[in-house]
């Protein structure tokens, strides 16, 4: 299955909703629109896994880099996944402890820009 990428905007952030796999051979693939992005000046982002059928280590390296890469652009990073599988994958690497994970898009940009507000900065 190939990668499917899409950008849009939502309240102020910047979301890139990904489909289908992510792994060794498409992760480049993600990892050069989200550098791409944080590059053009997108400082809250959101990575909308809902589509998302498989995720191997490549990819959640490529999601790390990402989180950091904002961080340290003084930037927010959210991921939505609500798919038990992909939970329990962040869940048993411990990840789940580092990124901040929404339900939905509408949780994540709500969350994101009330950490903003607080003067509490990256969501994490």
């Amino acid at each position: 299955m190939e990668l499917s990428l899409a950008t849009r905007t939502v309240d102020g952030h910047t979301v890139l909703e990904v489909g289908g796999e992510v792994d060794v051979y498409t992760a480049p693939k993600l990892r050069e629109r989200l550098v791409e992005l944080v590059d053009a000046g997108a400082r809250n982002v959101v990575v909308d896994l809902g589509r998302v059928e498989f995720l191997d280590s490549t990819g959640l390296g490529v999601l790390v880099g990402a989180l950091k890469r904002l961080r340290a652009a003084s930037g927010t990073f959210g991921l939505v996944c609500a798919k038990e599988p992909l939970l329990k994958i962040f869940r048993i690497t411990a990840l789940d402890q580092v990124f901040p994970i929404y339900a939905s898009v509408e949780a994540a940009t709500t969350a994101t820009a009330s950490d903003e507000r607080d003067g509490r900065g990256p969501a994490a």
